[in-house]
């Protein structure tokens, strides 16, 4: 299109890269040639690259912090509630812990733990338990003398100490009645030590009180406590709903409050039945026959105190180290029954040779060889102990059951009075029996002589035979050739350490050879 301006306008041109033609004319009618003009057409600055980048990167910073803001208010929301929750569960704990403190207060452990767990607690019957009484000589015209303030003040001071006895010696504290006051031994944890042990809460009372009236300016024996005990059957459990409350029933019960009420002021009254289980312990003096309401005629002791060769300087007071291992020689029953029931109970089945039997014939075979070797009653004490739990770890794990048992020692054995020394000492022990035996001493001596002692025995090819099944069936031995060239090898390079094992079974040994060379010649 010709045109006489020199200029002209276009519109809506997207961006972009364009090229104009033109040509010119004269007036003479003359034309040029046709000239490209290349111009570029500029976007808009909401059309360019960087800003549709920076919307985007704007859109997206702003999406993101109103997620945080979102994610603050949540987090804002949400500690505000964990504050409230952590605060409510600490109340929650802390009642908790309150109720469990004050379960513990009024019920045995276990009882409270049974109660907790099954929402009620089952009555139980106990056939061996050592109940007492002790009761204020006079309490009744006591309290018309003294400021009942006082008087209070006193009664307090007394059983506080008492229940410190008892917790020590492990008794449970029944109840108090006014200045009565009641505890047994043997429940909710059945033991064959709680005659003796009561007798020594007893002692300790008895002696505590009379410290407490020496120490008067004015001696009086308006303090002096009459003590009744007796050992036997009883029913426990717990009576109330609102109000819980421990208590035990029987004619156990009422014989050892009649012992109370027929004793003297300053005395320890104990029945026959209890007598009989703590006369090795305790001095005790006959009183006879005495009648007793609804239970005619009971025979009766005083305890004057424990016997001078089993107290501290023989003055029938404190008792001494002697007392105690024959206190823990009897408690020992009580570790017998529960390991092996333990034994019986939890052992793999596929343990043909360190089963119960075994355990057993070490238990009594240290007993025959420690007496043998005349060794102290402590020492045997820790042998029987020792050979009772050797192979107790197979319960846990069968290739480190030395490691195990001890691991088990470590846990049991405080819970039945066993010092650090003497579990150290039973710990060393069950380590010596860890194959090759290396003994240091004669106690690990003894401990080796027994667990081994099947090798010269009689009955040593079917023992040998329970032990290759065991070890075949967990792949520590192939054929029984092999296993019987191993055994001809050990016995030709044991020996037994004792006197006594030597003795016993060194003459079957060469005969347990010539029977397994023989096996091997027709095998």
């Amino acid at each position: 299109m010709w045109t006489s301006t020199p200029t002209r306008d276009v519109y809506r041109l997207s961006p972009g890269e364009y090229t104009l033609y033109v040509k010119s004319r004269t007036f003479t009618g003359e034309e040029s040639d046709i000239e490209a003009i290349a111009f570029t057409v500029l976007p808009k600055y909401y059309q360019t690259r960087f800003f549709i980048i920076g919307l985007i990167v704007l859109f997206l910073v702003s999406i993101l912090m109103l997620f945080q803001w979102t994610r603050f208010l949540h987090a804002k929301t949400r500690f505000k509630l964990e504050s409230i929750i952590n605060k409510r569960t600490e109340e929650l704990v802390k009642e908790k812990e309150k109720t469990e403190n004050l379960l513990a207060r009024v019920l045995p452990k276990e009882t409270a733990v049974e109660l907790k767990e099954k929402g009620r607690v089952s009555t139980q019957r106990f056939q061996l338990v050592t109940v007492l009484f002790c009761d204020i000589e006079g309490f009744t015209k006591i309290t018309d003398e003294i400021n009942p303030e006082v008087l209070i003040d006193q009664l307090d001071q007394f059983f506080l100490y008492f229940d410190s006895v008892v917790e020590k010696y492990g008794i449970e504290k029944i109840k108090t009645i006014g200045d009565a006051y009641m505890c047994a031994g043997g429940i909710p944890k059945k033991n064959q030590t709680n005659p003796i042990e009561v007798v020594l809460v007893a002692l300790e009372m008895m002696l505590y009180m009379k410290h407490i009236t020496a120490n008067k300016r004015q001696k009086s024996k308006v303090w002096d406590l009459r003590i009744g005990i007796d050992t036997g059957p009883v029913i426990a459990g717990v009576v109330g709903r609102n109000k819980l409350s421990y208590d035990i029933w029987g004619s156990t019960v009422n014989t050892a409050s009649r012992m109370e009420s027929s004793g003297e002021a300053g005395h320890i009254n104990i029945s026959e039945n209890t007598h009989m289980l703590v006369k090795d312990f305790f001095i005790c003096s006959f009183r006879g026959k005495i009648p007793i309401k609804n239970k005619g005629d009971i025979q009766m002791y005083f305890v004057n105190g424990i016997k001078p060769s089993l107290s501290e300087k023989m003055q029938g007071i404190v008792p001494n180290q002697d007392f105690f291992i024959q206190l823990q020689l009897i408690r020992l029953g009580d570790l017998e029954s529960f390991i092996l029931d333990k034994l019986e109970k939890g052992l793999p089945k596929n343990l043909y040779y360190h089963n119960l039997k075994h355990t057993i014939d070490v238990y009594t075979q240290v007993e025959l060889i420690g007496r043998s070797e005349n060794v102290t009653k402590e020492e045997l004490l820790l042998l029987r102990t020792a050979a009772l739990f050797h192979d107790a770890g197979h319960l846990i794990d069968y290739d480190t059951h030395e490691e195990m048992s001890v691991k088990l020692v470590n846990e049991i054995l405080p819970q039945y009075q066993y010092s650090e020394r003497q579990i150290n000492i039973i710990a060393q022990l069950i380590m010596a029996t860890k194959l090759p035996p290396n003994p240091t001493n004669l106690l690990e001596e003894i401990m080796c002589d027994a667990d081994l002692d099947y090798l010269g025995r009689q009955d040593f090819l079917p023992v040998s035979n329970t032990l290759y099944k065991e070890l075949h069936e967990h792949g520590k031995i192939g054929t029984e050739r092999e296993w019987n060239e191993m055994q001809i090898k050990f016995i030709n390079n044991h020996f037994y350490f004792t006197k006594t094992a030597r003795k016993q079974r060194n003459v079957n040994k060469q005969s347990q050879l010539d029977k397994l060379r023989a096996w091997m010649d027709r095998n």
